[in-house]
């Protein structure tokens, strides 16, 4: 009898969740589900789990080797792109088949008031001249340090600037954040919901990445006639690229065999 086919799915995404219960209990495959351990609370796969990094290239090396395994399916988030760069590196170093699962990009439709930013960084610089006063931060809770000078200066108009930042984890203790209030919240959200939300609040702004999935946020900003700065996606590494589970296990099973 043939030996399971060991797949190690680095996870983090809606989609990676989907993807690990449809592959639990598959006849073919012993699936080890990966979550960095950046949510405090993830909702967890079924099936073998690992939390923690890996320790860059060479222990992702050693772990494949160590558990045997013979691919990997990365469907982290969008803008992972460290993870992704070492999953490429350490798969192809050990000739391990990967393909990379991400969600298609949000495209900006007609009326749409999108500003494209090459980072957070840019982002923050471009803020520096734009009069907006009431700003909606939708990024998590890694990159805020970028907004704290802009919390502390007044607009170009002389008003003072406010963020509205929303997580679904609170920042580590002794995170500077830029002045406004802190929302912890998970989605999903409804395009009602958001539109509440920034009419509460009085935003004039939307600052989010290019994740992908749920634009709900962006319907309401839309429909509110907001400007968005739109985070655009680091580039992927070579390689196969899926853009849905279902894609994802066609791959799967055709690297079971």
């Amino acid at each position: 009898m043939a030996r399971l086919r060991n797949l190690l799915l680095l996870g983090g995404t809606g989609e990676a969740l989907r993807l690990a219960r449809e592959l639990h209990g598959h006849g073919r495959l012993r699936c080890i589900s990966s979550l960095a351990g950046r949510t405090e609370v993830p909702e967890q796969p079924p099936g073998e789990l690992r939390v923690g990094g890996f320790g860059g290239v060479e222990g992702l090396t050693d772990y494949l080797s160590t558990e045997k395994i013979d691919l990997v399916l990365d469907a982290t988030h969008p803008f992972a792109a460290q993870m992704a760069r070492h999953a490429h590196d350490a798969c192809r170093l050990l000739g391990i088949p990967r393909a990379k699962l991400v969600r298609p990009a949000w495209v900006a439709a007609p009326g749409d008031r999108w500003s494209l930013m090459p980072s957070i960084a840019a982002a923050a610089t471009f803020l520096r001249f734009h009069p907006a006063q009431r700003i909606f931060l939708a990024i998590g809770r890694q990159d805020l340090g970028a907004f704290v000078p802009l919390g502390e200066e007044d607009t170009p108009h002389g008003h003072e600037r406010w963020f509205l930042i929303r997580s679904i984890d609170p920042p580590a203790a002794g995170t500077a954040l830029p002045r406004g209030e802190l929302l912890l919240a998970r989605g999903p959200f409804t395009p009602d919901d958001e539109k509440a939300l920034m009419q509460q609040h009085r935003i004039d702004l939307l600052v989010t990445r290019n994740s992908g999935g749920s634009a709900a946020k962006i319907a309401a900003a839309a429909e509110l006639h907001l400007p968005v700065l739109m985070i655009e996606r680091p580039p992927l590494p070579p390689g196969e690229v899926l853009e849905s589970v279902s894609a994802a296990l066609s791959w799967i099973n055709i690297h079971a065999v």
